[in-house]
């Protein structure tokens, strides 16, 4: 039973076309993800577009599976609507916010949802760069992507962020930017992040690997990942290689992403 009164939060400057938790939850248009506890929609509300993301309640099971693995439950929208709020605070960008609610005490049935406004024409780094290794970019574009990629993610750890998708398709840029050459990039897809008050070493080289591991294939130089490391640590190069034991554990830890990726390709290629 729900027994605790839906709270909506607004942000300032945006007038709600929609203020009752029970619409809000039901409004549908595109359907950009569905999984069991939650769905991501976009659709046309007022005179702008708009994604909802809606979670419907984990369960029981989920919360008591995350637990006995030593994770943190991620139980509904409340993540994703604090983790905005802080990259708006911290000076990176990301999907606007509109508005959040949720509904409910017991955390395995809560509902909640947040709101954000739609960039427009985006389009991911992985899109962007899928063709690098056979095709290499112009030299300047690369170079500026990889001092914003690493800029962006010293900033973000230095905060004590960590996304736990920390991918290149969750990197996004404004096509009108891409034709300007003014990049600015915008961290997508944070309904898992956490914020702690120090980032931890293994959350730290955990979003660096995953980070690595979506690169690997891209046609990167040892010249571009010194490039990208140099402006991560804010540090000449001599400095940063005593970091070199570190280092070492990033790259094995995306090897291995990548050749369980490779693993479940291969396995669903023979099914």
């Amino acid at each position: 039973m729900l027994n605790k009164a839906p709270t909506i939060h607004t942000e300032p400057g945006y007038t709600p076309v929609i203020t009752d938790f029970d619409a809000l939850m039901a409004l549908s248009g595109e359907v950009f993800r569905t999984v069991k506890d939650r769905q991501t929609h976009k659709l046309q509300l007022g005179n702008e577009s708009v994604f909802i993301k809606k979670h419907f309640g984990v369960g029981w099971f989920e919360i008591l599976k995350n637990l006995l693995t030593l994770k943190w439950p991620v139980i509904g929208a409340r993540n994703e609507w604090k983790a905005i709020q802080k990259l708006n605070t911290i000076g990176i960008a990301t999907t606007p916010l509109l508005m959040y609610g949720e509904r409910g005490c017991n955390p395995a049935r809560k509902q909640s949802f947040v709101m954000t406004r739609d960039l427009g024409d985006i389009v991911t780094l992985e899109t962007l760069c899928q063709h690098w290794q056979y095709q290499q970019p112009a030299f300047k574009l690369k170079q500026q992507l990889i001092v914003k990629v690493a800029e962006l993610a010293s900033r973000f750890h230095a905060h004590g962020m960590w996304h736990r998708d920390f991918y290149l398709c969750h990197f996004s840029l404004l096509l009108t930017d891409l034709e300007t050459g003014n990049f600015r990039l915008h961290l997508m897809d944070l309904h898992r992040v956490e914020i702690h008050s120090y980032l931890p070493h293994g959350k730290r080289l955990k979003d660096l690997a995953g980070l690595y591991f979506s690169a690997l294939h891209i046609g990167l130089t040892k010249r571009d990942v010194l490039r990208f490391l140099k402006v991560y640590y804010q540090q000449p190069l001599r400095q940063v290689l005593l970091h070199a034991h570190f280092l070492l554990a990033i790259e094995c830890r995306a090897r291995k992403l990548d050749a369980k990726l490779l693993r479940k390709r291969e396995a669903g290629i023979s099914m």
